[in-house]
């Protein structure tokens, strides 16, 4: 879901570095099994976490929302030694594509796949992260939102995913839950004076918080 003309989009892909070839055969399977793969990360915005993770050299991330795990493997080649990913799904289906990609690329040994609702696995887990990558259901973003907040490592970041909604959110006529959800959110983040935030135009809004 680019909100860039399709033209441009493609100019910026094709002077990206591209995707190794497990990821591009896992972009491919996606396409072409699962449903809404318009949820894949995809090439630029891959790269985008592969970079930000290397930049950052996060000992734990978090991601909440795995789907078939573009992004979480490109996190997870970036990793530095000793860093581990914990990942949150609510599909079996989704997750069992990503796990079979992650034992391929050899990343499953720093990875955990936690299999229910996000909110409910994060209660379970224990740890302050470095590094969060939001893009689960959009109806709970706040809620992921306070409840990794005060778990953020002093110079932790937080990336949430589909900030600007395909455009959607300065759509005064679109008034669908979702849509909702998302500006909610947006302006949630937006009013607090904990953080520190920017909002990019990466693919489909991409907006990066840090604790002031």
């Amino acid at each position: 879901m680019a909100i860039v003309p399709p033209e441009l989009e493609a100019y910026a892909e094709a002077h990206t570095t591209p995707p190794e070839p497990l990821l591009a055969a896992l972009a491919e399977e996606t396409r072409a099994t699962l449903q809404s793969p318009g949820m894949l990360t995809g090439p630029i915005e891959g790269r985008f976490l592969e970079l930000l993770v290397h930049a950052t050299q996060p000992r734990r991330v978090l991601e909440l929302g795995t789907y078939s795990g573009y992004g979480t493997n490109s996190m997870a080649r970036a990793l530095p030694p000793g860093g581990r990913i914990d990942t949150c799904e609510l599909s079996e289906e989704h997750a069992a594509v990503a796990r079979r990609y992650l034992e391929q690329a050899g990343h499953a040994d720093r990875v955990t796949i936690h299999l229910g609702p996000a909110l409910e696995s994060l209660a379970r887990l224990d740890a302050e992260w470095d590094f969060v990558f939001i893009d689960a259901d959009k109806e709970n973003y706040v809620n992921y939102y306070e409840a990794v907040l005060p778990r953020l490592a002093p110079n932790g970041l937080i990336a949430a995913d589909n900030t600007l909604w395909s455009g959607r959110v300065i759509d005064d006529g679109d008034d669908s839950d979702t849509t909702r959800a998302i500006k909610a959110f947006n302006d949630h983040v937006a009013a607090d004076d904990r953080v520190v935030a920017v909002m990019l135009t990466i693919r489909d809004g991409v907006t990066l918080i840090r604790r002031r």
